[in-house]
């Protein structure tokens, strides 16, 4: 008789599926996981599981099961008072609707996502962010706010790669011919 597969191992084989670029199958299996840490009472790891699985439908195209299996994460971490992951659920929720094209929603999750991931200090998850809204502000028209958006995403970055250093740098000339300190962001 074979043994039930452990939720351990659920999770190792929805990660290698990812890293293979399977992800449908990832998010699959990321989704049983979810469902056995539920099962268990385990509502966090569940969550968790849950926003994996919605980057894995994301990757898949699965626009709206990727919604489906985000929606809720959000509120979990807060009541946990886990600002990280709450930042982290938000920003996957906010690539989940602006994939399903609900743009006003996937802005007001993705800066609630920032603000956030500022207060829990993960700049560079938070610059992440910030730059999915900026890409998101630019599809809507909104040019200033995008580069605003970008600048303000970099500016929390305390040791910058050296694109994102040329980047900070390019991102204030435009504010000097506005009129701007690049610090008003």
């Amino acid at each position: 008789m074979k043994e039930p597969i452990s939720v351990k191992q659920l999770v190792a084989e929805g990660k290698s599926a990812y890293q293979q670029g399977d992800f449908l199958a990832a998010a699959q299996v990321f989704d049983a996981a979810a469902e056995a840490y539920q099962a268990s009472g385990d509502k966090l790891n569940a969550a968790e599981l849950r926003n994996n699985s919605s980057v894995a439908y994301l990757q898949a195209g699965e626009s709206l099961s990727a919604l489906e299996a985000v929606e809720g994460t959000p509120a979990i971490f807060s009541a946990a008072g886990d600002e990280r992951r709450q930042g982290m659920a938000l920003g996957n929720l906010g690539a989940a609707l602006e994939a399903v094209n609900r743009l006003d929603e996937a802005a007001q999750a993705y800066q609630q996502s920032a603000e956030l991931l500022q207060r829990a200090g993960e700049n560079e998850l938070r610059s992440y962010v910030m730059k999915s809204l900026s890409a998101l502000q630019l599809r809507t028209g909104h040019q200033v706010e995008a580069l605003s958006t970008m600048q303000e995403g970099l500016e929390g970055i305390e040791h910058p790669k050296p694109k994102q250093w040329f980047l900070k740098k390019l991102l204030k000339v435009p504010f000097k011919f506005l009129g701007k300190s690049s610090d008003q962001s």
